[in-house]
């Protein structure tokens, strides 16, 4: 008697997703080519490097404040989601825009990431507000990431440009967005995050 046992396996059903939800600095603003250049091409070089069966998804949109974001997250998730960087709320900073609004906006995506997925791990990218906001604004803005992440159980990304902001040789001529070797940064950053999660 003879048992044919047929195993099939494909790379696509091993993959997971990795998606990035976020502005400029996601979607790698004034860089050359963010296809290759962008802190999330970076991770996802890391990712093939290091032979992990991931599929990286840059999901940043220029200009997106959080209250964008949660009008498009439905539409991104229409994708199947694993990991869930959320890196929205440096245009809301910028812009001036009321700390408590920032944060039940971000609440609101976090809430349908997981509604929608119950599984993925969500990630929070931290960022602060420039100086020139005022002490008090500043302090409450940047307030809203540790308390969400600690609300909501998730991994935290203190301040994603941490070591680029402020810096001319890592930053472009605006002083916000990072460069090439800026963006190498914060996908170090980003990794010493991320790559326990994977």
């Amino acid at each position: 008697m003879f048992f044919v046992c047929f195993v099939v396996t494909t790379e696509a059903a091993e993959t997971r997703t990795l998606l990035f939800f976020g502005n400029s600095l996601t979607a790698g603003y004034g860089l050359e080519d963010p296809s290759t250049d962008a802190f999330p091409a970076r991770i996802q070089k890391k990712i093939t490097d290091a032979g992990l069966p991931w599929r990286v998804v840059n999901a940043g949109l220029s200009g997106e404040t959080s209250a964008a974001g949660l009008r498009r997250v439905d539409w991104v998730l229409r994708q199947r989601v694993d990991i869930f960087i959320l890196e929205l709320g440096g245009n809301d900073g910028l812009r001036g825009l009321p700390p408590e609004t920032t944060r039940a906006n971000l609440q609101v995506i976090i809430d349908r990431v997981r509604t929608k997925y119950p599984a993925a791990t969500i990630v929070l990218a931290g960022i602060a507000a420039p100086p020139n906001m005022g002490a008090d604004f500043t302090r409450a803005f940047g307030a809203v990431f540790p308390e969400l992440a600690k609300k909501n159980g998730l991994p935290l990304i203190p301040f994603l440009l941490e070591g680029v902001a402020g810096r001319p040789e890592f930053s472009q001529p605006d002083g916000i967005h990072p460069t090439g070797k800026g963006h190498a940064l914060v996908a170090e950053t980003v990794w010493s995050t991320l790559k326990p999660l994977l």
